[in-house]
Parts: structure tokens; sequence; C-alpha cells
């Protein structure tokens, strides 16, 4: 289904992930310039970051590589910037985002992914799974984070903590509570962080629900024992997601 360079896109970005979000590496590093130089090579005039799904649109893994080289440091980079436009430009019109091709219902599969590109309807409803991977890399940028235009994105995703998505993919309200560190699709964790940079306060009442669930599931001895999706093998993604959650609550709590 895939071409040996199209999973080195998806490898690749599977590494950045550790390297960025656990090691702080950082385009000081030669190892991210070339990095970030192949990644981008997949770049196409529209601005997106088109392979992983074949010919198709992914906001979401486009949302996901941009904010890993915003915190590596290319954010001033032009490339990154027009992948910034093409996320403004694929908004569904209620102002979140979902994956183009099941706006229409086309379904994910090898003969998709090699046909031509598919276009959105942007009248359908949002994704909560594609809009909270997509506010990651403007919560990540301090150039991005204040833009008037994402609010309806974030006044979205906190409407719909804990609920049903729109679309089949992920779709079940227990995915909010089935973790994954670093990051990759949406969860309760992943939300809280972008949702703590973009302006919501503690005093929301969907965010208090949400901080409220971490709360209530800490341990006696300080500590989390989340379930885990993806874990890559690493035996303390555990710590590294208790981390993650003590980020937030520093956040909105000061």
């Amino acid at each position: 289904m895939r071409s040996s360079e199209n999973y080195d896109l998806l490898r690749t970005y599977t590494v950045l992930r550790e390297l960025v979000e656990k090691y702080g590496f950082t385009k000081e590093h030669q190892a991210m310039e070339r990095a970030a130089e192949f990644i981008l090579s997949f770049q196409t005039d529209c601005g997106d970051i088109r392979g992983i799904y074949g010919n198709q649109y992914t906001p979401n893994y486009t949302a996901g590589i941009i904010e890993l080289l915003v915190k590596a440091g290319f954010g001033r980079d032009p490339r990154i910037e027009e992948a910034f436009r093409w996320l403004l430009s694929i908004r569904q019109e209620d102002g979140g985002w979902a994956i183009p091709f099941r706006t229409v219902g086309a379904k994910f599969d090898g003969r998709l992914m090699w046909s031509k590109t598919v276009e959105p309807d942007l009248s359908k409803p949002s994704s909560w799974l594609a809009t909270g991977v997509v506010l990651r890399p403007f919560a990540a940028s301090p150039r991005h984070r204040g833009m008037i235009g994402i609010k309806p994105a974030v006044d979205f995703l906190k409407s719909m903590l804990f609920k049903k998505d729109n679309y089949p993919d992920r779709s079940a309200p227990v995915y909010w509570t089935s973790f994954t560190f670093p990051f990759w699709f949406t969860d309760l964790l992943s939300a809280a962080d972008s949702l703590s940079q973009l302006g919501p306060s503690r005093d929301d009442p969907q965010i208090a629900k949400a901080l409220e669930w971490f709360s209530d599931n800490q341990k006696k001895d300080g500590t989390w024992e989340l379930r885990q999706l993806r874990s890559g093998g690493d035996k303390d993604v555990q710590p590294w997601s208790g981390l993650a959650i003590c980020r937030v609550f520093k956040r909105l709590y000061g």
C-alpha cells in the first residue's frame, strides 16, 4: 500500500517525536537539519505535507510534523509559514478541521491513497480527532497561538471533550482517555496541553472537567497510571505522561 519513500516519511515523523519531545533536540543538531529538509521535501505547492496518506490531504499529519519543527526552532522558516496558511485554508466552515476524504464519505484504503486528491466538503462538521491535532502547532508557536481565527476551533474542541466524534476514526468517547506520549492522535491530555496555551482558563467549565478527570485519576503517591495506546516500547511512558499533566496544571495554576 505504501512506497518505501512514504513509509520513510512516517518513520521520520515517529522518530522526531521522540527526539524533540523527550530529548529536546533542536535545529542546532545536524540530524534535525537533515530530517527537516527530508520532511519538507514532501511539501506540495499548496503548502501541506503529503505522502503518509498517499495523494490525500492530511491536515493531521501536516500539523503533527509542523508542531515538532516549530518546537525544534524552525518556526520562522517560510515553508513552515506556508504550512500554517494551508491549515487555515482547509478548515471546515464551523471553524475546526476534519480529515478531508472523510467529509465526502470515502473509505481509507489502497485505492484511495493513490487516486486523485479528494477535495473536502467544508460544510460538514469538524472532527475532534483532527481538530485536536491541528491545534497543536498553533499552541506551540508564540506567533500563532493568539490568532483570533482559531478561536472557533478552540471552542469546538472544548465542546467535544468526552464525546463521540463526528467521523468513524477513533470516534468512541473511550479514546479521550486512551493516551499516547509523545502525542499522536487527540486524547484528553494532548487536548488539555494545547488548550492550556490557547486561552481558556482553569475556570472554563470544560477545562475544569478535564482537570477534574486528571485529579480523580491521580494515585496516592502523586503519579498516574494511564491507559496507553502507543508507548513504542518505552517502559517509562507513565512518568512522561505524568510530566505532561503537571505542565498543564502549572500553566493554568502558575
